[in-house]
């Protein structure tokens, strides 16, 4: 099959908009009230989003020197087909499909139905379906009408965290936490518990990574992907302890503990009753934006794999508009049956320990390409080789081994998908498509 040109209509502000809006999204409106289960240091829940957006920034300087050095879509698939061998990229692509976008897709579903839900008596359930549907018709149009949309919606979402932060400080009222460092906050950094909420955390920063899955269709790829990978972590971290800050500092702990819509809770303590409900539908609508940057960005995977396997070739086709119609079907039917599962940490946990693995591969790779491929050209250089790649690799493997001591069912869970990620490769390999 001849390698097709695929217009590059993407520009570095949607690259940016759709970095910040696959980072923004569920995880930072959901995943504090499991962070406070059993950490309840001020400094250390702040220290845990401040050092999980290190680590995505480690992480997203390994990434844009990957996408400057090996060209084309696919993200994990396409660096570590090249790194290890197609096999492994394969694998990777599959696990990016269903754990990379799909279940992000219906955890943030999820969650729309829970803050919106009660707003428009809907089931939350079905609100998230007809999100998943919303969304995947808009990305059937064309790449560039996703592309603009997903620049207005994620505009719209970062002025609503400042506005939610600047109101907080401003007239919200101040509970008795302490940010303040002491030794009981270093013990709560140290614990197993703090390296299990580092998983909730790094799936709250797990976007970072979103622009390598696109890179074809960006204009100037190999500068304006590593820029957006870094400068939207950079932003995004920002508003990551902005907000948490807020929601500590207004909202008691006991009222968070084992809660999911965190941004309700807060916000009712923020505005009152009648503001916190609009705060919880203005959330809910940026919610939305995380389903779309997904969307755009997952679909990408499939057709780069579907381009290489020739079983798979049917779902590389595009629309006359130019969109790979067949790949966003998938990725959101996919979306659809982990939402019917209606399991939101079970999700969370075993989506973060996967993607967490596949990352921590990614990023190692980085070191073997070096040595094995010194005179690659490399538009963009990861700063301060080799210890940021270290840093990120090192992070991973400590709260990957958290998870499997700690969540062993999860942990099997992600082995369960890797097992299967490994058959399809296999059959899609070795099967060859009739004549």
């Amino acid at each position: 099959m001849p390698e097709r040109v695929v217009p590059r209509q993407l520009g570095f502000a949607a690259a940016l908009a759709t970095v910040v809006a696959n980072i923004i999204g569920t995880g930072v409106f959901t995943t504090l009230g499991l962070q406070v289960q059993e950490t309840t240091d001020g400094f250390a829940l702040l220290a845990l989003w401040a050092i999980g957006g290190l680590i995505a920034l480690a992480g997203a300087l390994c990434y844009g020197e990957l996408s400057a050095a090996i060209s084309g879509s696919g993200g994990e698939y396409r660096f570590l087909r090249r790194i290890y061998q197609p096999g492994i990229g394969t694998v990777a692509g599959w696990v990016s499909v269903a754990v990379g976008f799909a279940a992000p897709v219906a955890l943030a579903a999820m969650a729309l139905g829970l803050y919106a839900g009660p707003l428009l008596r809907i089931a939350p359930r079905t609100l998230g379906i007809l999100a998943i549907l919303a969304a995947t018709g808009v990305h059937l149009l064309a790449p560039s009408i996703g592309g603009r949309v997903q620049v207005v919606v994620t505009s719209l979402k970062v002025l609503l965290i400042l506005a939610f932060v600047g109101v907080g400080l401003w007239q919200g009222p101040v509970t008795s936490i302490s940010f303040a460092p002491s030794l009981h906050s270093f013990g709560q950094i140290a614990s197993a518990p703090f390296g299990l909420s580092l998983i909730f955390v790094s799936y709250a920063y797990s976007g970072f990574n979103a622009a390598a899955y696109f890179q074809g269709e960006v204009k100037d790829a190999e500068r304006n992907v590593p820029r957006a990978l870094v400068i939207g972590t950079l932003a995004v971290t920002a508003l990551y302890l902005g907000l948490n800050w807020i929601f500590l500092r207004t909202t008691p702990i006991a009222a968070l503990v084992g809660v999911v819509d965190v941004g309700t809770i807060a916000a009712g303590r923020i505005f009152g009753s009648a503001g916190g409900r609009l705060m919880s539908g203005l959330i809910a609508a940026l919610l939305v934006s995380t389903i779309s940057a997904m969307t755009l960005a997952g679909p990408r995977v499939i057709e780069s794999m579907a381009e290489d396997l020739p079983l798979l070739r049917p779902l590389a086709q595009r629309t006359a508009t130019g969109s790979p119609a067949r790949a966003v079907l998938l990725q959101g039917g996919l979306a659809l049956a982990f939402v019917l599962t209606d399991s939101f940490e079970g999700v969370l946990t075993y989506a973060g320990f996967t993607l967490s693995l596949f990352t921590f591969i990614t990023v190692l790779g980085l070191i073997r390409l070096r040595r094995r491929e010194p005179k690659l050209a490399r538009p963009y250089r990861v700063w301060a080789y080799p210890w940021t790649p270290l840093f990120f690799a090192g992070f991973s493997l400590w709260t990957l081994l958290v998870v499997l001591r700690d969540r062993p069912k999860e942990a099997f869970g992600g082995a369960v998908t890797l097992g299967v990620a490994a058959l399809i490769t296999w059959l899609v390999t070795e099967m060859k498509p009739e004549a």
